[in-house]
């Protein structure tokens, strides 16, 4: 006798089958050999007997029975075939003793199609089963630069290791992120201990998630999941309640929504500053607030002001807002944060009245995000580039602008052809500063060559690099600090051992600082969002804005001094861009699109060198522990993955 069970299942398989046929999908199950490539070589393994997430089971290897499901494992014969019985007897063997006979499946890219056992995968889908047993072929694909491919190579390597096979992710990388979030090193194999107490979170998070509607978003449970615990922590799901941890998905939903989108559609980036005003009235401080109050701005440092030259220009920006701002704008300043403390930084500047927030450095971007989500009434900003969340803003400035103009004064005076480029760290942003400078210098100096240093490898002799060199002038620091022992910065001609400043570029982080707190003011702060409301907010800032410049030396020549005058202007105007035309890399051509320029994009994502640079993009690893933490949020090998 059918069982209601079977009539219940027979329904659902119909519902099914008529709504992708209305959607013009195939209606019925995945069949493997209809997938598989028929042109490549496959290789097969087996996995032996292993637990196989039920979810991940979508098809069948042969033709043979996919006619008698719906695409979902609901069966769709009527009730009065022989299939319909045996389904319901084995159902009720379910229900008493529960189906301990192992299935025979077939894996490929992470999904399993039933050789044997179609009835039983049915049945424990229609109870909500979470995995059943099976014996199983892994089919592995030839390995080519599809991103899928990709994906699932990684997901290879990441297997070997922990034998986990229920988490997915659609981005590169995202496996390796994974095995460093839960702290395990790259290559370290995970403990039955291991496996259990993360199946337990990523159990506890995928309800929550799907409670709030995860299946609604294009990202799987597996992208959500990273970005949680990146930003809470791994060990947090476990010290949250159920209704702690689905307080905490809702709150930090458009971050989840955020990565449904590719890379280029997620940050919306302000190339220079909104000028539309609003009534006073309209004015919003602080956010949700119709009358306008008093800034009490903090600004939060990972140095202090006189061991940081980049610390030091910040500080300069904060006084300067002190100056123009004097009856609007109070400021205070936290020194010496580290990953360890900014969290509890962050809360003292808001409990002492803080409702705006500058962090200084990429590092403290997740934090800024935590705190952000915790206090929606305060705003915080964090300065770095293209990073992608939806609760705080970035800033950075468009430094490859001035880094041409320095190129091109350096080409100038460089009477061996020789110059010096001194990197800190390989960030987005900075292989263009590198290029542009290369560009700059090669446009009045074709012979001239950049020997690119980086300041923080391990190991690492600067100055007997530089000596074995010997340039005509190098591109150091950008700014000298008050602790500084040497006063060379900026582009500096060597005399022998002795260097003469020429120029240097100069980031006006006072009228950056300023232009930022003028969007506030002018309540045009809402006006910067997207349509969508759903793409982070990136200011980069540069020349045009009035942020960005060059101040040139008495030392440098007339010639070359109204040079530098004329290409700001052209660039000003739109007439010349340097990463225009036919670029040529330490590889070759630079695909282009013929004489248009790069997009903001593919400048700040830049990870190739010109080709009259004399140097590498390093490893993370072959760079000091200190870059790290920054390298880890913004670099550019990160970026790749």
């Amino acid at each position: 006798m059918v069982s209601e069970d079977y009539t219940k299942a027979y329904k659902m398989g119909k519902k099914e089958y008529q709504s992708r046929m209305l959607r013009g999908q195939k209606p019925t199950l995945e069949v493997l050999d209809d997938i598989l490539p028929e042109s490549e070589t496959l290789t097969m393994v087996s996995l032996g007997l292993v637990q196989i997430p039920v979810d991940q089971i979508v098809g069948t290897r042969y033709n043979g029975r996919s006619n008698a499901f719906a695409s979902n494992f609901m069966p769709i014969l009527d009730e009065s075939t022989e299939f319909a019985l045996k389904w319901s007897n084995l159902n009720r063997a379910h229900e008493n003793e529960g189906i301990r006979d192992p299935i025979k499946a077939w894996e490929y890219m992470n999904k399993f199609y039933v050789e044997e056992g179609n009835k039983r995968v049915s049945v424990m889908k229609y109870n909500e089963a979470i995995s059943i047993p099976g014996n199983v072929t892994r089919i592995i694909p030839k390995r080519s630069n599809d991103k899928k491919v990709k994906i699932y190579y990684e997901f290879l390597d990441f297997y070997k290791l922990s034998k986990i096979n229920y988490i997915w992710f659609t981005e590169e990388g995202s496996f390796a992120k994974l095995q460093e979030a839960v702290g395990k090193k790259p290559d370290e194999t995970w403990t039955d201990d291991d496996k259990l107490i993360f199946s337990s979170a990523y159990t506890r998070f995928s309800a929550a998630y799907a409670a709030k509607g995860g299946a609604k978003l294009t990202i799987t449970p597996g992208d959500a999941f990273l970005a949680y615990i990146t930003l809470y922590g791994y060990h947090t799901i476990d010290e949250q309640s159920a209704n702690e941890l689905k307080d905490q998905i809702s709150k930090t939903w458009e971050e989840f929504a955020l990565l449904q989108h590719e890379d280029g559609e997620k940050i919306s980036l302000k190339m220079d500053p909104t000028e539309e005003k609003k009534p006073l009235l309209s004015r919003i401080l602080p956010i949700g607030s119709s009358k306008p109050s008093k800034l009490k701005i903090a600004f939060i440092y990972a140095k202090t002001a006189r061991s940081s030259a980049w610390t030091y220009s910040h500080e300069l920006g904060r006084m300067h807002l002190e100056q123009t701002f004097p009856d609007e704008v109070t400021t205070i300043c936290y020194d010496s944060v580290t990953e360890n403390n900014i969290d509890e930084k962050l809360e003292q500047a808001i409990q002492e009245g803080c409702n705006l927030i500058f962090t200084t450095t990429p590092s403290f971007a997740q934090a800024s995000v935590k705190a952000a989500i915790a206090h929606p009434t305060v705003r915080i900003m964090n300065c770095s580039l293209n990073t992608t969340h939806r609760y705080i803003r970035t800033y950075y400035p468009r430094l490859h602008e001035a880094k041409f103009l320095m190129g091109a004064i350096a080409g100038s005076m460089a009477e061996n052809d020789r110059l010096t480029y001194i990197a800190d760290y390989p960030l987005l942003g900075t292989i263009a500063h590198i290029n542009a400078f290369a560009l700059g210098a090669k446009m009045v100096n074709p012979r001239a060559k950049v020997y690119l240093e980086w300041s923080t490898l391990k190991g690492f002799d600067l100055q007997e690099r530089i000596k074995n060199v010997m340039p005509s002038c190098i591109s150091g620091k950008d700014i000298i600090i008050p602790d500084e022992a040497s006063h060379y910065y900026g582009i500096y001609h060597m005399d022998g051992d002795h260097g003469r400043n020429l120029a240097m570029p100069l980031c006006h982080w006072g009228k950056f600082y300023e232009r930022l707190i003028r969007i506030i003011m002018d309540g045009n702060w809402k006006i910067d969002e997207d349509s969508s409301g759903l793409k982070a907010i990136n200011y980069w800032w540069g020349m045009s804005a009035g942020v960005v410049d060059v101040i040139c030396s008495q030392h440098l020549p007339i010639g070359t001094t109204r040079l530098v005058s004329l290409l700001k202007r052209t660039m000003l105007s739109g007439e010349f861009n340097p990463f225009a035309g036919s670029l040529y890399s330490q590889d070759g051509l630079v695909p282009t699109r013929g004489s248009e320029a790069l997009t903001p994009e593919e400048i700040i994502e830049m990870d190739w060198l010109a080709e009259n640079v004399i140097g590498r993009i390093p490893d993370i690893d072959e760079l000091s522990d200190q870059a790290r933490p920054v390298l880890s949020q913004q670099g550019v090998q990160t970026k790749k993955g």
